[in-house]
């Protein structure tokens, strides 16, 4: 499975764009959807990896976050319902050895989270002994690979208001990474000013 997914991001259609210190790789995929992703250039860590897929009728659904989160500026003009900023807020950001989550606005203490993973090992669930707070979410690496899920590679850890959820990459998904990381360093990168930039 990890290999069908290598076999994929080769064959996509990819442009390359080096920015603000982060390395931007397109992809668009043979049914259309495109993934975008965006790694540190120093370090080759992960910060942003979205999806925009396309919907039954043809159309797209906007941009999906699967790592990192959308930076939106607050308006105060803007009109009618808005999130409020002390709803808790679940983003995954990735380390080099974990899959990592993190829920900000959670002040309870450590030892009122559990966290589980499902019965089918493909999803983590998170809740309180308080019953303030529920998440069933699944890894998409680790669904793309074929891999199940197992208890004992979960840790949690809470400051600052947030609970952080990690779980250990297993040896295939760090080799499957490694190989990711060798094509994109093959890829032609324009870096900000270029006039063009050249797909693969």
């Amino acid at each position: 499975m990890a290999s069908l997914w290598l076999e994929k991001l080769k064959k996509a259609q990819k442009t390359c764009l080096i920015q603000d210190g982060r390395r931007k790789i397109h992809y668009t995929f043979d049914d259309g959807n495109e993934l975008s992703e965006e790694y540190n250039e120093k370090n080759n860590d992960l910060i942003v990896r979205k999806w925009c897929k396309k919907g039954t009728l043809g159309g797209t659904s906007g941009w999906e976050f699967e790592v990192g989160e959308e930076l939106k500026p607050r308006s105060l003009d803007s009109e009618g319902l808005m999130e409020s900023n002390t709803n808790p807020i679940f983003v995954r950001k990735d380390t080099a050895q974990n899959f990592q989550w993190r829920i900000r606005n959670l002040p309870y203490p450590l030892d009122n989270y559990i966290v589980n993973i499902s019965d089918d090992n493909k999803n983590i669930i998170i809740k309180t002994k308080n019953k303030k707070y529920y998440k069933k979410f699944s890894i998409p690496d680790m669904e793309r690979a074929g891999l199940y899920l197992q208890q004992n590679q979960t840790q949690l850890a809470h400051a600052n208001n947030t609970l952080i959820v990690s779980y250990k990459k297993p040896e295939e998904i760090l080799k499957l990474e490694k190989l990711v990381h060798e094509e994109i360093k093959k890829m032609k990168a324009s870096r900000d000013g270029d006039v063009d930039c050249n797909p693969s």
